[in-house]
């Protein structure tokens, strides 16, 4: 067992658990590809986003109930800024023809494996929300969230001259 925000006890396995445990696993992944992007000055972005996920964490752990004044809640301000750094990187990018191979570089592999950690916290908080209220912005933030570190891997790619491997269908 172990305690929510308010003290409420649950089950280690508990949606809600799963739900911010998942996300802050996700913060761990994300802190792990920060130090390899000072270069491309994505670090104090990537410290952005754990800053929020622990935000998210935060309201994930708080039952509606035990909410209070004040308390940060994921909104339309941080997906806003997510959508319009997606929109600004694949700018630079070529449109995907196929499904590409995660990795190329040892970053671009760190940002797809964040992209597929923040993939399974969705799903937990999708889980989270069949039996209690979530709201819409956790659920929109990791989403978009997801599709940034996809494009992210692709843009770092490319702007450390990494090859990027497009999925070849049957290929033996």
């Amino acid at each position: 067992m172990t305690a929510l925000v308010g003290g409420k006890r649950v089950p280690k396995d508990a949606a809600r658990i799963e739900a911010y445990g998942t996300v802050d696993e996700l913060n761990a992944v994300v802190g792990w590809c920060a130090p390899g992007t000072r270069k491309l000055r994505l670090d104090a972005m990537l410290q952005e986003i754990q800053q929020e996920l622990f935000d998210l964490g935060s309201e994930l752990a708080t039952p509606e109930d035990f909410t209070y004044d004040g308390m940060h809640r994921m909104g339309e301000e941080e997906v806003t800024r997510i959508e319009r750094v997606i929109d600004e990187c694949q700018e630079e990018l070529e449109p995907l023809k196929s499904f590409i191979l995660p990795g190329g570089g040892r970053i671009s592999a760190q940002l797809h494996q964040c992209r597929t950690v923040c993939r399974r916290a969705e799903r937990e908080i999708l889980g989270l929300s069949r039996i209690e209220n979530v709201g819409e912005w956790p659920l929109r933030y990791v989403n978009r969230l997801s599709d940034l570190f996809f494009v992210l891997g692709r843009w770092v790619g490319k702007n450390l001259g990494e090859t990027e491997y497009l999925w070849q269908r049957g290929l033996k």
